[in-house]
């Protein structure tokens, strides 16, 4: 593993437009970085090589970089192959980051009261989840200012931990580019709920968001409905097909 914990505070910017920078480096990474306080990558492209490199979606691949309870990752590209992309073992900022190719998923989210801002950044070829909540009880996800394409699911919650929790998301001021499947996925019994507000969609029809009954025993999730409900999926100002 390598330890990077880089400066102290930060000022952020929200980012209407996320288009890919142009990488102004690049890095191999054998070894997932283990990322405390501030780490700012000058907009490097980071791709995956060893152990890292495989490129596939077979579960519990190791993440680039692991973010410590309270860290920040910004200004990277994550390029192909990305691995198991971010891990945040807590609260997290993660700003301004653009996965080219999301590897098994984009950033995986654990811990109990965690709080995770997700903003500016863009990520495209998600074959399934982009972000992936594991969350104990407490805490919420934002994802906003953020761009997407090619994807399965932007967010889901967890539907076969095997400690659940209800969780709360917030996605907004997205732009999201067909083929893509469903914004959000949460688990209705479980006490889910994802808050959308300022959504476009690009190309053919992407659904806001599918309903699931959660379990804990690691069985798939039954699919038991799609789109708002008013309750554990509330849309507002959404624009597209």
């Amino acid at each position: 593993m390598v330890a990077l914990g880089l400066g102290a505070a930060v000022v952020f910017t929200n980012f209407a437009s996320a288009a890919v920078p142009e990488a102004t480096g690049e890095q191999v990474v054998t070894e997932s970085i283990e990322v405390s306080g501030v780490f700012d990558g000058a907009n490097k492209r980071f791709i995956g090589g060893g152990a890292l490199g495989d490129g596939g979606q077979d579960e519990g691949q190791d993440a680039l970089f692991e973010l410590a309870d309270g860290a920040t990752l910004q200004n990277v590209i994550l390029g192909s192959p990305a691995a198991d992309g971010v891990h945040c073992s807590g609260s997290c900022t993660i700003s301004n980051v653009h996965w080219e190719d999301v590897g098994e998923d984009a950033a995986t989210f654990r811990g109990t009261n965690a709080t995770v801002l997700i903003e500016g950044g863009s990520a495209a070829s998600g074959t399934d989840k982009v972000f992936q909540d594991n969350r104990g009880a407490g805490g919420s996800v934002t994802i906003r200012d953020f761009e997407v394409s090619d994807f399965g699911k932007l967010y889901r919650s967890c539907g076969n931990c095997s400690t659940q929790a209800a969780r709360t998301v917030t996605i907004s001021n997205i732009i999201a580019t067909a083929p893509g499947g469903t914004l959000a996925g949460v688990n209705t019994n479980l006490g889910d709920k994802v808050t959308l507000d300022g959504i476009t969609i690009v190309g053919d029809d992407i659904s806001l968001c599918d309903r699931f009954e959660g379990n804990d025993t690691g069985d798939e999730p039954t699919k038991i409905g799609e789109g708002p409900d008013g309750t554990s999926c509330v849309a507002s100002n959404v624009t597209g097909p």
